[in-house]
């Protein structure tokens, strides 16, 4: 028997954290965070990490968890996302992976095989090159060259997947993009369903532009500027983050208060389309469109007849 595991992502700024409330209040789930920026702690505003208060008292995984300058990626992500659904299990529920980074929900769901090696200085070496001013650039270049594959689908301001890219060639001579596709075709271990929550483009688009600024009112550069205090800088990946390297150019006195706004506000639409590429990609996604639906009890209505027919679930939920 295949152990159960739904998933729940879309874009950003799509509606996924107030629907995977109602879904794991109805359902008896606990909640996995599948985003590569709400691990880390301080970093609340620029994340939009979801509030205690907004939990409703479901339970949460990989949120507040590492400080910003820890290291986190895909494999520690799998790890760490493993130990949570066996604790989550042995309470009863049922696992809800929730987020926008789809490598990582692709890790979980196929169980990927990383084949992690020991660091042997090569990563440290491309870590220390992305530190300088032109390192990211330097780094998606030469991933071109060994692995232009992977580079398409990489944005080169990803600079923590385009070391992990570099890195998993330096030590095995094999792409990852090779390695990725091989792995992505293997049957899932998990009896799942792989939700995907999205909007209509000017909507999606609009909710963007009005989340950067609500990001504004509520502090974001007072946490940036917090945060650098601390000595945490553009060297960390965390400091890399969407709402993070803007704020502090700005900061550093590159760019003006009004032009950091305008290029987050234009880069977290591009990153919402490349967000919408990859999940066009997936094999059995289950596409959630929320203006067919009149509210969220008919989506979360939909979602459970799904996950019955499914066998996710039984016939014990609260809808």
């Amino acid at each position: 028997m295949k152990q159960p595991l739904i998933v729940l992502t879309g874009p950003t700024a799509s509606g996924k954290t107030a629907l995977s409330i109602g879904l794991a209040k109805a359902i008896g789930g606990e909640i996995i965070s599948a985003d590569s920026m709400q691990v880390y702690r301080q970093m609340d505003i620029g994340t939009a990490k979801i509030r205690p208060e907004e939990m409703e008292g479901i339970p949460h995984y990989l949120v507040d968890v590492l400080e910003p300058d820890a290291s986190f990626n895909v494999v520690i992500f799998q790890q760490m996302a493993r130990e949570a659904m066996a604790r989550i299990r042995a309470n009863g529920h049922v696992p809800i992976i929730v987020g926008g980074t789809g490598f990582y929900i692709q890790a979980i769901l196929n169980d990927i095989d990383f084949k992690e090696n020991e660091d042997d200085g090569y990563r440290t070496q491309l870590e220390e090159m992305a530190a300088k001013e032109d390192g990211p650039e330097k780094l998606y270049e030469m991933l071109k060259k060994v692995d232009p594959e992977s580079a398409e689908k990489i944005h080169g301001h990803n600079t923590k997947r385009v070391i992990r890219a570099l890195e998993y060639f330096h030590q095995t001579g094999q792409k990852i993009s090779e390695h990725n596709e091989q792995e992505a075709q293997k049957e899932s271990p998990y009896n799942f369903a792989y939700f995907v929550l999205n909007r209509p483009r000017e909507i999606l688009y609009d909710r963007i532009d009005k989340r950067v600024d609500q990001m504004m009112e509520e502090g974001l550069v007072e946490e940036v500027r917090s945060l650098k205090e601390h000595g945490y800088d553009r060297s960390l990946v965390s400091m890399q983050g969407l709402g993070y390297k803007e704020i502090l150019a700005y900061l550093d006195g590159e760019i003006t208060l009004e032009e950091a706004v305008y290029i987050l506000k234009r880069d977290t639409r591009h990153f919402a389309k490349r967000q919408l590429t990859w999940f066009k990609r997936e094999r059995e996604v289950l596409w959630i469109d929320q203006s067919q639906y009149d509210g969220k009890e008919a989506i979360l209505t939909d979602m459970i007849h799904i996950l019955r027919q499914k066998g996710i679930i039984d016939g014990s939920c609260i809808i």
